[in-house]
Order: C-alpha cells, then sequence, then structure tokens
C-alpha cells in the first residue's frame, strides 16, 4: 500500500468522527508532519504518514521530538491497523457524524 492510499483512509476515519485532518506545509521549515489532525473538544494531533514500513528521516524525527517537548501529541502511521488504533484512541474525544 501507497503512502497516498494510507493518507486518504486517515482523511476518511478522521472525517467519520466529525474530525478534519488538514495537509500541513510550512514554508522554510523542513520535517514538518504531513497532516494536522483536528477533532472535536479542541484535541489536535499531528501525524505523519509513511509507505508501510518506511521510518521517518531525521529531520522528520527532531521535529516530532521539538512538537512532543511542547506538549503535542505526534503519531506517525504506516499502516491502516495504526488508523484504525488511532480512532480508537480519540473516539472519546470525538463526536460520530456517521
Amino acid at each position: 500500500m501507497r503512502e497516498t492510499r494510507i493518507e486518504k483512509r486517515l482523511i476518511k476515519e478522521i472525517e467519520k468522527i466529525g474530525g478534519k485532518a488538514l495537509k500541513f506545509v510550512s514554508p522554510g521549515v523542513t520535517g514538518v508532519p504531513d497532516r494536522i489532525v483536528l477533532l472535536p473538544h479542541g484535541k489536535m494531533i499531528f501525524v505523519e504518514l509513511k509507505a508501510p514500513g518506511k521510518k521517518e528521516s531525521p529531520m522528520q524525527r527532531y521535529r516530532a521530538k521539538e512538537y512532543r517537548n511542547l506538549g503535542f501529541d505526534v503519531r506517525c502511521i504506516d499502516s491502516v491497523e495504526l488508523i484504525i488504533k488511532l480512532i480508537e484512541e480519540v473516539r472519546g474525544y470525538a463526536i460520530c457524524t456517521s
């Protein structure tokens, strides 16, 4: 499965529970996560998406650590199983709209 398919599935699953998975681009700042997931009640998660088995680059790991140190939730997802796990974890923050 390619990264783009995982990304599309993440967007679909997040929208099902009333959230948004916005593309995150920050000109001049390398290594930022691919998506900012916004959930009901002010919950926010940065998500780096990868093709199955692929790992974050050193700069992506640096950014993830930097954002975690600021108190943010940062995830790296490389499978549908991890998407489902994320949805199960955050369901308490979300309002089901489907």
